[in-house]
């Protein structure tokens, strides 16, 4: 998966923060980096709370490496709270922990990427140069399909409530999954648009939620119900 951001030569990446509480790991990361790039100042930070006191003592990074599992933080609210703190940085998010929501959720609200904490030295270096050629890495495992018609969309109204809707009524619902609007969802369906909206009343009244959002809450918690994502992963989404 490839955003645009503003490319960076290496030699601008000359701060480096690595936020992990693993000290074996934190110390080959950093060894793995000097490998990687040359005369950069590379930090730890155990925790969040260190991390952010390093930034407000002065230390810029431009690149940082995020464990998401730290003990003073619960959640995805830990890498928000540093993304406000540093909004320029690249933030590559490395973690034993995922999901396919969890790393969706992380690349909206700003991360440079996903890394798995058992990529190798060589995988690092490739994703690096990704990071500071201003593109977002993300394993094929975890990327959005090119199509919002997911593979698994086929199959996601198992969960005894989605069962319960007409076809006419899954069909609206796995448009409003890939984020149309009503006139869009009218269109693709050949429907009057007050059609439509009394469908979703209809669908929204059977799933026994109020709006929009909660309807894809729950549809993409049977979706990674059926994909087996960790519960500790599934966890994090819901701070």
């Amino acid at each position: 998966m490839k955003h645009a951001r503003a490319p960076l030569s290496q030699e601008e990446v000359s701060n480096i923060l690595i936020v992990d509480d693993h000290p074996l790991y934190s110390d080959a990361l950093e060894s793995a980096l000097e490998l990687v790039l040359t005369d950069v100042d590379i930090r730890k930070a155990q925790n969040l709370g260190d991390a952010i006191a390093a930034v407000k003592g002065g230390f810029k990074p431009e690149l940082v490496m995020f464990d998401l599992k730290l003990p003073d933080v619960t959640g995805i609210s830990g890498f928000v709270s540093l993304r406000q703190h540093l909004p320029k940085a690249r933030i590559l998010v490395i973690s034993s922990l995922a999901s396919f929501d969890l790393v969706q959720s992380l690349l909206r609200e700003g991360a440079a990427g996903f890394l798995p904490k058992d990529t190798s030295a060589r995988g690092l270096k490739s994703v690096l140069s990704d990071i500071i050629a201003g593109q977002t890495y993300v394993p094929k495992d975890y990327q959005q399909p090119n199509s919002c018609e997911r593979d698994a969309l086929a199959d996601e109204f198992q969960h005894p409530k989605l069962a319960e809707l007409t076809p006419q009524q899954q069909r609206i619902m796995r448009l409003i999954c890939c984020g149309k609007p009503n006139k869009q969802i009218a269109y693709e369906l050949d429907l009057a648009e007050a059609t439509v909206k009394a469908h979703i009343t209809a669908l929204l009244r059977r799933l026994g939620v109020r709006n929009r959002t909660q309807a894809v809450v729950l549809v993409e918690g049977a979706l990674a119900a059926q994909r087996g994502d960790e519960p500790e992963a599934r966890a994090f989404l819901k701070h």
